[in-house]
């Protein structure tokens, strides 16, 4: 793998004369042979726009910051802590409960604290070897790199959504059947989704397959799946507070279900939807591509996913138990 080498001046001149005559990022990085994300990073780092950018006052600015001293890390300086951070992660505690559980350990040693954001940080910066290996094996995850929290935000709320707050308490006590939960399983890349619903008094689960993961597509797929099915078992559905179903209030007018949004970030309170889903992955393995699975297939998946007895139902499955409320 080839070596990254920091822009020379001379490539600085030559990007600033390109963009001054109003070459893309991508056609810059061409003539450069250059990653454009690279070219991207620049202007970022000297908070330029492509008109703005200036060559001299950027690289005497880049000069300045790679000489400029890092500070050593904690737990580099500090060989106590070190000890017993690693003694901690060697018994299966994780970073935040280390960090949580050193003031409770040595509550009059200020030398002996941590974030726990430092101490992944720590961990993935180490040089690659064995005893790197030994510590991320620690870890839950065991993840080879650190990975960013990204937190998913709606650029448009959803207008007039109706709050679980507001659900009656007969759909938590699974007292009433006919109502729903539901939610989008995600496919290779985020590229295409299968839908699903799932009715909390018998677990019957309908797959929904969709050709896209946009608000009309999944309205109308889910429409579709539901309208069949007698009034009495079209009460309600509990969703997720993704943009998925924004047209809610369309969809409410084609099958008189009235669809409550739950809490950002709280998959609990759609419960039984998430564990169907982390079953349905023996079916559906992460990566699967959905939009090459036929109707057919998704179909068949339903069937047989429904054909299995649940201790829940009294070892009954939830077709059966689907049937009887429909006989």
């Amino acid at each position: 793998m080839e070596r990254y080498r920091r822009l020379s001046l001379m490539e600085r001149e030559e990007l600033s004369r390109l963009l001054a005559v109003g070459a893309s990022l991508r056609a810059a990085g061409q003539a450069l042979t250059r990653a454009p994300s690279t070219l991207s990073r620049e202007l970022a780092r000297q908070h330029a726009s492509p008109v703005t950018y200036r060559a001299v006052l950027a690289h005497h600015r880049a000069q300045c910051q790679a000489h400029h001293p890092r500070k050593p890390r904690t737990l580099a300086v500090q060989p106590r802590l070190r000890t017993a951070v690693f003694t901690l992660l060697a018994q299966r505690w994780s970073p935040e409960q280390i960090a949580r559980g050193l003031p409770q350990r040595y509550p009059h040693e200020p030398t002996m604290r941590i974030s726990h954001d430092a101490l992944y940080t720590y961990l993935y910066v180490l040089p690659r070897g064995a005893f790197k290996r030994e510590l991320v094996r620690y870890l839950r995850r065991r993840h080879r790199f650190r990975r960013p929290r990204k937190v998913r935000l709606s650029s448009r709320p959803i207008q007039e959504l109706i709050s679980i707050d507001e659900r009656p308490a007969e759909v938590a006590d699974r007292t009433v059947p006919g109502h729903w939960e539901g939610d989008l399983l995600v496919g290779h890349a985020n590229a295409s989704a299968l839908g699903t619903l799932v009715e909390r008094t018998t677990r019957f689960t309908l797959l929904v397959p969709l050709k896209a993961k946009d608000a009309t597509t999944v309205r109308q797929a889910f429409a579709r799946e539901v309208r069949p099915l007698p009034a009495q078992l079209r009460r309600a559905l509990t969703y997720d507070h993704g943009p998925d179903l924004r047209e809610h209030r369309l969809f409410t007018k084609q099958t008189k279900m009235r669809v409550y949004f739950a809490h950002p970030h709280c998959p609990w309170e759609r419960g039984t939807n998430e564990n169907i889903k982390g079953v349905l992955r023996q079916f559906f393995p992460k990566g699967t591509r959905f939009h090459q699975l036929s109707r057919r297939e998704i179909k068949r998946v339903q069937v047989l996913f429904n054909d299995r007895p649940r201790k829940i139902l009294n070892w009954h499955s939830p077709a059966h138990a689907f049937n009887q409320l429909l006989r």
